[in-house]
């Protein structure tokens, strides 16, 4: 039997970004060295216009890129294509697919939210999603959500389908566990890296992971 890989860290932003973001990006990328688990970062701000949206996001798809780090844009097929992002994050109502496919092409990573809906997740996998997102599994202060699947949900996607999927919201190191045991390929996490010390959270993560 083939073993998965294991489970990596897929950072999103918080829902503010200042000037001194950056060197706290370039802080949780080199915790570890070789041994760090994140593999990509999603960008996420919420009402700055584009242009001001591009500005923020230059320097930390730098960062990203230097460090081999996957970089999506949350939401705006337009602001990927513009940086030249690796991928796209589409929530139910930003967008299909497959338009943005066309749009960003045969490389890009394509992320579908799918909440606890195994229905959603199947129809984005048809659509040509290269991932599928579910949450959130526990109640998060960064992002507020009516769904909360069971790590079940996580299993049940796992053991069927190979496209992978990611656990998001209010994850922390000390209740990933059940998540990483479930199945994710991917634990989405905010909060818990930026509310703290980054490096020691991804350390703290990074030991999680490791046990898979």
């Amino acid at each position: 039997m083939q073993e998965n890989p294991p489970c990596q860290l897929y950072l999103i932003s918080p829902p503010t970004i200042d000037e001194g973001f950056a060197a706290r990006l370039a802080n949780a990328l080199v915790a570890l060295g070789a041994d760090n688990p994140v593999a990509a970062f999603q960008f996420r701000v919420k009402d700055i216009d584009q242009h001001e949206a591009a500005r923020l996001a230059e320097p930390l798809l730098a960062i990203c890129r230097e460090r081999e780090v996957a970089f999506i844009v949350n939401d705006s097929v337009a602001l990927a294509k513009r940086l030249g992002a690796d991928g796209v994050h589409l929530g139910q109502r930003d967008g299909d697919p497959r338009e943005a496919r066309e749009e960003l092409g045969r490389e890009a990573q394509i992320g579908v939210t799918c909440h606890a809906s195994r229905h959603l997740a199947m129809e984005a996998g048809e659509a040509g999603a290269d991932y599928v997102a579910f949450g959130a599994f526990f109640p998060s202060t960064t992002k507020e959500s009516e769904h909360r699947p069971e790590p079940e949900m996580l299993e049940w996607w796992s053991e069927i389908f190979e496209i992978p999927c990611v656990a998001i919201g209010g994850i922390t190191p000390q209740n990933a566990t059940p998540l990483v045991k479930a199945g994710a390929d991917f634990l989405a996490v905010s909060g818990s890296v930026w509310n703290g010390d980054e490096a020691e959270v991804v350390a703290a993560f990074a030991d999680i992971l490791r046990r898979r």
